[in-house]
């Protein structure tokens, strides 16, 4: 799988429109740019996401990212790519689509 590298500061949204954000530290053994690698073991909170089943409020509310098997860890963690596989979830676990993640240009490169 390639693409490229993820950091803290990555633009993530959910596919409703709401604003995806690390909600915990990552570690800054690996930096991009100054920023630390995105890796698998972060979690990350959406806010503003303003998506309705049936008039019924359900936003999404995490995005939970999946490890990809390309081989490159960070403390043992997957690092995280543009095309990593994620899911945004609802309060109830309930998939609603996969998260929208601006690629950044960067020179480091998984491939």
């Amino acid at each position: 799988m390639s693409g490229s590298l993820l950091d803290a500061g990555a633009v993530i949204g959910c596919p409703h429109g709401g604003r995806a954000s690390t909600a915990t530290t990552p570690t800054a053994a690996v930096l991009i740019d100054g920023r630390a690698v995105a890796t698998a073991a972060h979690a990350y909170a959406v806010t503003g996401c303003p998506h309705t089943v049936n008039g019924v409020p359900s936003p999404c509310v995490s995005v939970r990212f999946s490890a990809d098997g390309s081989g490159v860890t960070v403390d043992g963690a997957s690092v995280l790519l543009d095309t990593s596989a994620a899911q945004c979830l609802s309060a109830a676990f309930v998939p609603q689509g996969p998260p929208v993640v601006q690629a950044a240009q960067r020179k480091v490169t998984v491939r």
